[in-house]
């Protein structure tokens, strides 16, 4: 089968053995149709922790065609899933810290998603695995995932009704962000440095934008809407200069969520946080439960995620990522 092997920071796509339920015995073999690029992916290419020989790509969408199961799929099922899998019985697991769950980081498919073929194991098709229901695109269907780890820092935000939130960045993570709250009945704001990301949040739930020009200026605009300041920040940029953002724009007692890394490993001064009484967390990846509600949201139009991907070859692979690197393209779909 075709799958893109990394090699020093490039893909190339290379004949590979195809997974087989001869080796693994029980789970499925899915075909994959297609898989959204995740700015993680290029993450672990720049910091170094994919290293060469590695098949990345984790928002698949497939169609399973073969499978040795007691779970309730079968062979022709239209699929998408998430990627790792929690223990639920240890100690993370039994405080809600599923992503922490050590079983959960060592789990995933086999290979990654830029391949023809993976291997999805009986574990996750008994958890992590859904079916696409046929109206929705494969586009649309492999927003689960990324959606779910939205929908996963909203629930971790733990807001009040009649909060005001913003959104600093939006990217398509932002504007999953965005619909992620909307979905749960939460006012939501944005900002973004490009114009066509601001003006494009107003189709997509954002009761107003703001382009971050003049910082000053728009600082004082903010206040228009949210004279104390915002109740939640969702940090969405991957950007140290997003976290002086974050902390000029909360409110005394407000919460500030980092949904990113930075380069620089920047953080937020003690004091400001001490003498405001600000929360500041971290969410990173959903459960089981999020991802459920992931694909329920998308099925049922609560969050719009159509409009937002370009469509590349497998061959294209370099191409879509150098794109989004240089934010020619908002998110990529890679095509099998």
């Amino acid at each position: 089968m075709r799958a893109a092997i990394l090699e020093n920071n490039n893909f190339i796509v290379k004949e590979v053995e195809k997974p087989s339920l001869d080796v693994f015995k029980t789970g499925a073999i899915v075909k994959v149709i297609g898989c959204g690029l995740c700015g993680s992916d290029i993450v672990k290419i720049k910091n170094g922790k994919a290293k060469n020989g590695d098949v990345l790509g984790h928002e698949v969408v497939g169609e399973i065609v073969d499978i040795n199961t007691e779970s309730r799929f079968e062979i022709g099922d239209k699929i998408v899933l998430g990627h790792h899998v929690p223990c639920f019985s240890c100690h993370y697991c039994h405080n809600g810290s599923y992503s922490m769950c050590r079983h959960f980081k060592s789990t995933n498919i086999k290979p990654g998603g830029f391949a023809e073929y993976i291997y999805v194991s009986e574990e996750h098709l008994s958890n992590t695995v859904f079916n696409v229901n046929l109206n929705l695109s494969d586009i649309e269907a492999s927003f689960m995932e990324p959606l779910g780890c939205c929908i996963r820092a909203v629930r971790r935000a733990d807001i009040n009704h009649n909060t005001k939130n913003l959104v600093i960045g939006l990217g398509s993570v932002g504007i999953l962000m965005g619909g992620a709250l909307n979905a749960f009945g939460y006012k939501v704001y944005g900002c973004d440095l490009k114009a066509e990301r601001v003006n494009l949040s107003k189709s997509y739930g954002f009761e107003y934008s703001f382009l971050l020009d003049d910082e000053d200026e728009i600082i004082n605009k903010m206040r228009e809407y949210a004279s104390i300041g915002f109740d939640t920040i969702f940090l969405t940029a991957g950007a140290s200069k997003a976290l002086e953002l974050a902390v000029k724009t909360v409110r005394d007692g407000g919460k500030i969520v980092v949904f990113s890394s930075v380069k620089d490993n920047a953080g937020f001064l003690n004091n400001q946080i001490y003498y405001r009484e600000l929360t500041v967390m971290g969410s990173y990846s959903p459960s089981p439960i999020d991802l459920e509600d992931s694909i329920k949201f998308i099925e049922q139009g609560k969050v719009k995620v159509s409009g937002l991907s370009k469509v590349y070859s497998l061959e294209n692979l370099n191409e879509a990522i150098s794109d989004t690197i240089s934010n020619k393209i908002m998110k990529a779909f890679i095509k099998l």
